[in-house]
């Protein structure tokens, strides 16, 4: 693993995997090349220009700030940090639901309205990771209102991915280095194609990963949109959500894709 891969070096890998030439980049991103190619030079890339390639690489820009180190507008970060204890639960309850009765989960976060950011829940701002590739992919799920619990709870349900709460934070700090399986779990609840993960990430897979499960794809969209909701919300269409289990309520399958 390259852990001082710099941002210019990550988004040529990236441009390379995909075909991607520069002047493509910079027509879609509405950017000269010149200004692309100053970025894979090693330029550091400023928040404008950040804003402007995420949806032309097809992006979240939260994703983007991450990987190229900087610091993230608070209006990129979720609405509600006290929301957190309560966002595994909203996942993990849908993902125990029906194909169809989830995509229903869904549809009611995306119809919650937008409450406005109260002063005394401001984002936090956290700081930039010093472990590499696996701090860079901790802090996208830590900007997707799950902490190291939270990350805990949610892919050992909805991924084969089973580990401590703990060991997110040594992944974090760089203590422990991302393997195959980490990877294709992590990409499959951060919606990320997990090849283009590994590129992001400089981790050789073994093989083509198999297409993520359709539970983990529904939650991926289920944590990405609840990060908009304030805590009394999520905290509502966490029991909703487990109210429609019924009398399957009671506990939670771990590794329920397949299973």
């Amino acid at each position: 693993m390259t852990e001082h891969l710099g941002f210019g070096a990550v988004l040529g890998r990236l441009l390379k995997h995909r075909g991607l030439g520069v002047q493509e980049l910079a027509d879609r991103a509405g950017l000269t090349a010149e200004e692309v190619r100053a970025v894979l030079a090693g330029e550091p890339a400023d928040e404008g220009l950040l804003l402007r390639l995420a949806p032309a690489l097809h992006l979240h820009a939260v994703d983007l700030f991450i990987l190229a180190g900087r610091v993230i507008p608070d209006d990129l970060a979720p609405l509600d940090a006290t929301a957190r204890p309560w966002v595994p639960y909203v996942v993990m309850n849908a993902a125990h639901l029906p194909a169809e009765r989830r995509r229903e989960v869904l549809e009611i976060v995306r119809s919650l309205p937008q409450e406005e950011r109260r002063s005394d829940v401001t984002p936090e701002r956290l700081a930039a990771p010093a472990g590499g590739p696996g701090g860079r992919v901790v802090r996208m799920f830590r900007y997707r209102n799950l902490d190291w619990p939270g990350m805990a709870k949610t892919l050992a349900v909805v991924t084969p991915t089973y580990l401590s709460a703990p060991t997110y934070g040594v992944i974090g700090a760089g203590r422990k280095q991302l393997t195959p399986r980490l990877v294709t779990d992590f990409a499959a609840l951060l919606a990320i194609d997990a090849r283009e993960l590994a590129v992001l990430t400089d981790i050789v897979l073994p093989g083509t990963p198999p297409p993520p499960a359709p539970e983990a794809v529904d939650s991926a969209a289920l944590l990405w949109e609840a990060r908009r909701l304030s805590a009394t919300q999520v905290r509502h269409v966490a029991e909703l959500a487990r109210s429609m289990r019924g009398d399957s309520g009671t506990g939670y399958i771990v590794n329920l894709p397949g299973s």
